[in-house]
């Protein structure tokens, strides 16, 4: 083993004490951080009801894919875009991340596809290992504020309590959508052990400090496209870890919804 991935083991050997050192905690998101956030998520919802209001361009073509997207998503390719503008990508203390994947899964309607999003409890089997729970809180017709434990693993493991709300809608019964919005993101400490606990704000280390998560399917060639777009604040990378931290917080995303799709589109398969 050569001299240079010695080195890089020993980093990422690092990488527990370096989380948890003071110069990477900070406590919760800034305000301005939030408030650009909020201001990106406007945007970002208004574009999208913008395309559910009609059956033309209800999914929007992936860019990346140019004409044959659809030919290149029937044969089974996951196409995942990052969507992030260069110019919000850094916020005071913050980091805005928007990414999209868009899937085919064929013979799947657009009911078989309600059923299962909407069967939160079977969550931790559906999108095992990274949802370890969920429980619906609360419905009212389309309406669901649902809490789940999720957890993601890359060179470290970070588990937390999420808590969203969820509308679902419908343009048609082959054209439907949801809108996940958190309310509340909490880090636990030492999960599944008898120390567990949910860490305080001054404790947290940030890695996730808000996510939205909007879904678009469309029913037809004899299957469901499905689209879904998540959009996160996390914290800045402090001086001195970008070389350790980027990847994490750069790769989560794409390897999210990677999972994520392929994981809806093998449920619907069976």
């Amino acid at each position: 083993m050569d001299s240079r991935m010695l080195s890089v083991i020993g980093r990422l050997l690092l990488l527990p004490a370096l989380v948890t050192a003071p110069g990477w905690i900070l406590a919760e998101a800034p305000a301005a951080a939030v408030s650009s956030f909020n201001s990106y998520i406007d945007a970002v919802e208004s574009r999208l009801a913008q395309e559910h209001r009609s059956q033309n361009g209800f999914i929007a073509p992936p860019a990346s894919a140019g004409l044959e997207s659809d030919t290149r998503l029937r044969n089974g390719e996951l196409i995942i875009e990052k969507l992030t503008p260069s110019t919000g990508e850094n916020l005071p203390g913050a980091m805005l991340h928007d990414w999209r994947g868009t899937a085919f899964a064929p013979g799947a309607t657009a009911a078989d596809f309600e059923r299962l999003m909407k069967d939160y409890n079977a969550y931790p089997k559906t999108f095992s290992p990274q949802v370890l729970r969920a429980k619906v809180l609360a419905q009212h017709d389309d309406f669901f504020l649902v809490l789940m434990r999720v957890r993601q693993k890359h060179v470290i493991t970070v588990v937390m309590d999420t808590t969203y709300e969820i509308t679902c809608g419908r343009l048609d019964p082959k054209h439907g959508y949801s809108i996940s919005r958190s309310t509340q993101i909490q880090e636990i400490e030492s999960p599944g052990s008898s120390s567990e606990r949910v860490m305080n704000s001054k404790e947290e280390h940030g890695f996730l400090w808000r996510m939205n998560t909007y879904w678009s399917y469309e029913e037809r060639d004899g299957g469901l496209y499905m689209q879904i777009e998540s959009v996160t604040l996390t914290r800045s990378i402090p001086n001195g870890l970008a070389w350790i931290i980027r990847p994490f917080v750069e790769s989560i995303p794409r390897e999210s919804l990677e999972f994520t799709l392929s994981a809806t589109r093998n449920a619907l398969r069976k």
